[in-house]
């Protein structure tokens, strides 16, 4: 008896893609879950890898050109009023609240600094949610992808159990595969939450350091601004 069950599960495949199919259809649901959640993930972090690439990049540009001492109207023509560049949309938002703080007299109205700040603020929060747009996707997968995987888990294990107490064998070979089985959802739940953690945090990190850089510009910015004020 003894040899049989360990022929039968030599035999037994014990492939990733074996212990899928055999396992009960909450389990391979879990699992599933579990595989569009991974990958949901790892779309938002290339994702992001590229557009926080592209926006540093932008912005070095922007700086340069920013400080090479080219007029700052010049510059706002050459931008335009709806650019593309994060960097650029700050200073155009500046730049807009400053011309219509002109009178037609060639005074500035009142309060006219503090309006400007808050356009570029307004504009740097528009950036900032931007940037962090699908960041709470790789929060809620790292937080619950080890908990579905789990319960996929236990479900298994339940299941495997009630085989062998139907099958009235505890031998190893006959418990193996079910737990097998089981054990996968918990590994693919890991798989899941692990990367979606480690590039949240990095992520997040990231999008912090960019938004600082957009507010240290415009602090700069207002400042040159109330400068030309106070001249």
């Amino acid at each position: 008896m003894e040899a049989e069950t360990l022929a039968l599960a030599q035999e037994m495949d014990f492939s990733m893609w074996s212990l899928f199919a055999r396992a009960t259809f909450v389990v391979k649901l879990v699992m599933l879950m579990l595989i569009v959640a991974s990958f949901w993930a790892w779309s938002i972090i290339i994702q992001k890898l590229i557009m926080y690439r592209k926006a540093r990049s932008e912005a070095e540009r922007f700086d340069q050109r920013f400080w090479s001492g080219e007029p700052l109207d010049e510059l706002f023509e050459e931008i335009g009023t709806d650019p593309d560049g994060q960097s650029e949309r700050v200073f155009a938002a500046g730049m807009m609240e400053w011309r219509r703080s002109h009178r037609n007299d060639g005074g500035m109205i009142a309060n006219a600094t503090a309006r400007i700040d808050r356009s570029m603020d307004v504009a740097i929060a528009k950036e900032s949610e931007r940037l962090q747009s699908g960041l709470n996707v790789l929060a809620t997968v790292g937080s619950t992808a080890p908990f579905v995987g789990l319960f996929g888990t236990v479900w298994g294990i339940m299941h495997a159990f009630i085989g062998i107490a139907e099958a009235q064998n505890t031998n190893l070979a006959v418990v193996a595969p079910g737990i097998a089985e089981a054990l996968l959802a918990t590994g693919l739940g890991l798989l899941a939450a692990i990367p979606a953690v480690v590039f949240y945090n990095k992520l997040s990190a990231d999008a912090d350091r960019i938004v600082a850089g957009y507010e240290a510009f415009a602090d700069e910015f207002a400042t040159i601004l109330s400068r030309q004020l106070d001249s």
